[in-house]
C-alpha cells in the first residue's frame, strides 16, 4: 500500500524506546511507555491560508520528531506500524548529534544514574 498524507499530516515511522534503563534494567513490555520518537516517512503538501495557497510544513521526510503521547492515528502499512499525525502533533525536530556530542551525552546520563565514568 503507498500512501501519501493530505494537507498538514504526515505519517510518522515509530521508532523503539530501549529496552533497558541506564543503569541496566530491562523492562518488560508492560511497564514501557508509549514511544514518542519517529522518522517521517511522507508529508502532506499543508494546510491551506485564507488565499488557497499552501502553507510548507516545518518537517520533511527523513526528520527524527518528538510527536505527542497519544497523537495520531496508528495502522497498519504491510507489517509495519506506522502513525498518521498532524503537523501539531509534533512537539519537536531531534538534531542531529555530533560523535562528541554523543559521547558526552553517554558520559552525562551514566553520571546521573550513579555510575563512575573513569
Amino acid at each position: 500500500m503507498n500512501l501519501q498524507p493530505l494537507a498538514d499530516r504526515l505519517i510518522v515511522e515509530v521508532l523503539e524506546q530501549e529496552e533497558a534503563t541506564v543503569s541496566g534494567i530491562v523492562l518488560p513490555d508492560t511497564a514501557r511507555e508509549k514511544p514518542q520518537r519517529g522518522r517521517v516517512l511522507a508529508v502532506g503538501p499543508g494546510a491551506r491560508d485564507d488565499h488557497g495557497k499552501h502553507i510548507e510544513l516545518d518537517v520533511a521526510a527523513g526528520d527524527e520528531v518528538v510527536f505527542s503521547k497519544y497523537g495520531g492515528t496508528e495502522i497498519k502499512l504491510g507489517s509495519d506500524d506506522v502513525l498518521i499525525l498532524r503537523e501539531s502533533d509534533v512537539l519537536a525536530k531531534v538534531a542531529a548529534q555530533t560523535k562528541v556530542a554523543a559521547q558526552t551525552t553517554k558520559k552525562r546520563k551514566r553520571e546521573l544514574a550513579g555510575a563512575t565514568a573513569h
